[in-house]
């Protein structure tokens, strides 16, 4: 399996991630309470994905799933 070979929910679980850790960092953002709380729970998710349990390594398929989820999210904003 290529590290590469993400599952779909996974990668937009990761985008979703992105998305909120996001818009928490933003200039007084609003509802901080529920964006954190979308933060841990989409945490959860992306760490007990069954996925890592196949990856050859683990912190490098996670390095490649945050910047595969930035690159597409760069892609859709163009």
């Amino acid at each position: 399996m290529d590290v590469t070979d993400f599952p779909d929910d996974l990668v937009q679980t990761q985008a979703a991630w992105n998305a909120t850790y996001d818009a928490l960092a933003a200039p007084r953002p609003r509802d901080t309470a529920a964006l954190r709380c979308r933060l841990l729970r989409l945490s959860v998710r992306l760490w007990w994905h069954p996925y890592w349990e196949t990856a050859p390594s683990v912190p490098m398929a996670r390095y490649e799933l945050r910047q595969l989820a930035r690159a597409r999210g760069a892609v859709r904003a163009a």
